[in-house]
């Protein structure tokens, strides 16, 4: 049972690009499209937030960094995926057991075996060959590379601040994610100027649809497996995440993978499952 919940969760994040892609071709700016989705879940979260305040009050500053580290999380992977290639995107996003691995070492003084080390090396060369080799380091990375980079740096830091902050109910940590990107996104779409397209009714059910179904199913199927299941073989079934990203980006999306995209591709998620196996 907690297989199947995990494996449902790690799909549907998977192709989530696809309704972000939809709702960004009616004009949805990454930052609105969060502000839209995440905000409301945010605001439904606050009774939740409120009455565990005296569970997380000692342990505020964590909350208020998982947040900001969540919150941009999303809001860059979100914006990388409706404006670009949801392989590449997904790739680089991927590198984040990378930046799991030294946060663990860096801010826990988490051991690293000589097998994670490789796997951080793997990782790095796979990011190496995805963003074309040598010729990567005389043009600069675009928009959409950066933001990509950014979101599974900030998920991973996130994790490690979420590992931390023990005193902090699990429901508590989950939310304040949705409130940290409504939080975040606002301001974002304030400074680029951005305002809401006229919409249809339909097109507004539908966002809610996808926020409180998709998004937030998504979420405590993730949490729900991750906290029944040995670490390890979680960490594994999530790869399914990427799998299921790049097999419909493919089928559904009709997007090419380049053979420097394949053979990135397979390092970074060798990587993942032998840091996965190595927890």
């Amino acid at each position: 049972m907690t297989v199947s919940i995990l494996l449902f969760g790690a799909v549907l994040w998977g192709i989530s690009w696809w309704p972000l892609k939809y709702f960004g071709a009616h004009g949805l700016s990454g930052a609105l499209m969060v502000v839209a989705s995440y905000g409301v879940v945010g605001i439904f979260a606050l009774p939740t937030l409120w009455l565990q305040r005296q569970r997380w009050r000692s342990q505020t500053g964590l909350l208020v960094l998982i947040a900001l580290l969540g919150g941009w999380s999303n809001i860059a992977f979100v914006t990388a995926l409706i404006s670009g290639n949801v392989v590449r995107v997904m790739l680089l996003f991927y590198l984040a057991p990378v930046w799991g691995v030294l946060g663990g070492r860096i801010f826990l003084r988490e051991h690293i075996t000589p097998k994670r080390w490789f796997a951080v090396g793997l990782s790095m060369a796979g990011a190496f060959v995805l963003l074309g080799g040598v010729s990567a380091f005389s043009t600069p990375l675009d928009l959409v590379d950066v933001l990509a980079l950014s979101a599974g740096l900030t998920f991973a830091l996130n994790n490690v601040t979420t590992r931390a902050a023990q005193r902090i109910p699990m429901t508590s940590k989950v939310f304040v994610v949705f409130l940290g990107c409504a939080i975040l996104a606002s301001s974002v779409a304030l400074l680029q100027g951005a305002r809401f397209p006229s919409l249809a009714g339909g097109t507004w059910g539908l966002i809610l649809v996808f926020a409180f179904t998709w998004l937030l199913l998504a979420t405590l199927a993730i949490q729900y497996g991750v906290t029944h299941m040995e670490a390890g073989k979680a960490s594994i079934l999530l790869i399914f995440e990427l799998i299921a990203a790049l097999v419909s980006a493919v089928l559904i999306g009709g997007e090419a993978i380049s053979q420097h995209e394949w053979l990135g591709g397979a390092l970074i998620a060798s990587a993942a499952l032998i840091e996965a196996r190595s927890q």
